[in-house]
């Protein structure tokens, strides 16, 4: 049987192959005029910059869940000028993970950066900032927020009362360390302990693609913590199922945070993604007035 192949494409260079694109891309057509186009070249111009007068955002999503989360609030701060990036968090480890996330923003963005940090990411970002002298502000979204020393799961429960078989299943990946494990939370747990405010079906369908977190991202100690130097917002959900909002309140308070309260499950950039479009903006106008 005679196997058919994908036709090739010429052996062009990486860069003659960019380079042709972006020629045929931004070539003003024949039937544009000059005038035509240098109106096009300054409006061009006059977007890039507004972007360049505005801090990167880079939005950090937490467990159990991928960048998507973000849509509509990316969508919302691009339409106001904003650069944005929404990187993975690998959910290995609360080191590592903020060791990907520094070594991100050393890599992918220049220029002052708001960081954005949702959940477990909250944990994440406090850690991560430390290394970035370009990141101006730390955002908080139904987050956690340790100080040096706490934990994930010693803020979530410190009288350990919570019976982790009740909440989770259990998948001991090839090469993990001895004790720790992958950690999905249970398809009957998570619509209503994430997804609460959320279309039943979409819920399901969001319980199905969650992505693990390892045991040991949730119970490591968290190290000097960025907030201690840098301004913090903190949007609080009043109706998490997740994140009590009396904890989450204390930890803001605590990083001394500016708190604003809005009426959401543990998801508000998918249910209100207006409110946390909105505190990103102020926490960049505020930075921007401070350093001016």
């Amino acid at each position: 049987m005679t196997t058919s192949h994908p036709q090739r494409l010429p052996r062009l260079g990486l860069a003659a192959l960019v380079a042709a694109l972006a020629l045929t891309s931004t070539a003003p057509s024949r039937a544009t005029t000059g005038a035509e186009h240098e109106l096009q070249h300054s409006a061009g111009a006059t977007r890039a910059a507004t972007a360049a007068s505005k801090p990167t955002v880079v939005l950090v999503h937490g467990a159990w869940a991928d960048a998507s989360g973000w849509i509509e609030v990316t969508r919302g701060l691009q339409r106001r000028g904003y650069q944005v990036l929404a990187p993975p968090t690998p959910l290995r480890g609360l080191r590592q993970d903020a060791d990907y996330l520094a070594a991100f923003l050393r890599d992918r963005t220049s220029g002052p950066v708001v960081l954005v940090g949702h959940s477990y990411a909250g944990a994440v970002i406090t850690n991560a900032a430390r290394s970035d002298k370009d990141v101006t502000a730390l955002v908080y979204v139904n987050a956690f927020v340790p100080d040096e020393g706490d934990s994930v799961l010693g803020l979530l429960d410190p009288g350990h009362v919570l019976d982790p078989a009740d909440l989770f299943d259990f998948v001991s990946p090839p090469g993990a360390s001895e004790g720790d494990s992958d950690l999905y939370l249970k398809q009957e747990v998570f619509p209503d302990a994430i997804a609460n405010g959320i279309p039943e079906a979409k819920a399901r369908a969001m319980a199905a693609a969650e992505r693990p977190i390892t045991l040991s991202a949730l119970t490591a100690a968290s190290g000097r913590p960025a907030w201690k130097k840098l301004p913090s917002f903190y949007l609080l959900g009043t109706d998490d199922h997740i994140i009590p909002s009396d904890l989450q309140r204390a930890m803001a308070e605590h990083a001394g945070s500016r708190i604003t309260t809005v009426e959401a499950g543990h998801l508000p950039m998918i249910t209100d993604p207006l409110a946390v479009e909105r505190i990103v903006v102020r926490a960049s106008r505020t930075t921007a007035r401070t350093a001016g």
